[in-house]
């Protein structure tokens, strides 16, 4: 069944004709030299019904379903108005959005969530440690970015969803895992997409990245960096045909879907976490450094 036709097929239309997602060289033309949280960018199907409707730097994935739709992430509100243009364009009324899940906590990703929140009605699933800085638009007091990232709009948490816990919606399961670290209340979601025959495991990874505000020393913070060890080794063991990211960059996720390298990789996580962890030890390594030096 062509694309658009299988979105039709499980979602009313919205009043405009709907023209179905772009080609990547149609995404190529819009995000040519541009990687920004805001930068508009057209559509993009991934896999069977998973959509990136986010910008040229933030993922936003819609997936698609007979019994309603779900969005993961919200990349910022000056965002919105595009995201929602993507979903439209696919064929899909916002107001069938019915759940709204999130990976971490910091204005990139979580900063539209209040608008699309506004826009679709959609209910807000997160975990426990996310709940509060996604309700008040703050960085925790702990997270390593805390005092370095702007506040947002915060949206209401009709949810928490613990560790292992699936999301169903109709025949849409998606499953939580708690990866804190980047933030504290980090979460990754993994679920299987299939077209026709074709199933694929797919994992959408949090971000692994140990950066943070001026000033931070994770050396100084060892239960912190145990947490974000913790993460980075359950990432890796997690079933992975096809790694999808926040930030699409950190998984080369326009170059595969472009076909200069493999879209789908058994091995994906477990590279993903290799290179968060080296990065870890080099940042801890650049810190010792530092202080040997005074």
């Amino acid at each position: 069944m062509p694309i658009l036709a299988a979105i039709v097929a499980s979602a009313p239309l919205h009043a405009a004709t709907p023209s179905g997602p772009a080609s990547m060289a149609e995404h190529q033309r819009q995000c040519a030299g541009k990687d920004g949280w805001s930068d508009p960018a057209p559509p993009v199907r991934i896999f069977a019904n998973v959509y990136d409707v986010g910008s040229c730097g933030i993922t936003v994935l819609l997936i698609t379903g007979a019994k309603g739709h779900i969005l993961i992430d919200g990349a910022t509100a000056q965002a919105v108005p595009a995201i929602i243009a993507n979903i439209e364009r696919l064929g899909v009324r916002p107001r069938d959005v019915k759940y709204l899940l999130s990976t971490h906590e910091h204005v990139d990703h979580a900063g539209g969530l209040h608008a699309l929140q506004q826009r679709t009605g959609a209910s807000l699933i997160a975990s426990a440690a996310a709940r509060p800085m996604l309700e008040s638009g703050t960085p925790a007091r702990d997270d390593p970015q805390h005092g370095g990232l702007d506040a947002f709009t915060g949206a209401r948490v009709g949810r928490i969803v613990r560790d292992g816990e699936a999301v169903t919606l109709g025949s849409l399961r998606l499953t939580a895992h708690l990866t804190p670290g980047h933030s504290p209340g980090g979460t990754s979601w993994s679920w299987t997409a299939c077209a026709g025959k074709n199933c694929r495991r797919i994992v959408y990874a949090d971000s692994l990245s140990a950066v943070s505000a001026d000033g931070y020393r994770f050396a100084d913070h060892p239960a912190y960096v145990a947490r974000l060890r913790t993460t980075i080794a359950k990432v890796a063991a997690l079933r992975c045909d096809l790694l999808i990211t926040p930030h699409p960059s950190a998984s080369a996720l326009y170059d595969r879907l472009a076909g200069t390298v493999p879209l789908i990789d058994s091995k994906a996580c477990a590279r993903y976490a290799a290179a968060a962890r080296s990065n870890l030890d080099k940042r801890l390594a650049r810190e010792a450094a530092t202080v040997k030096r005074r």
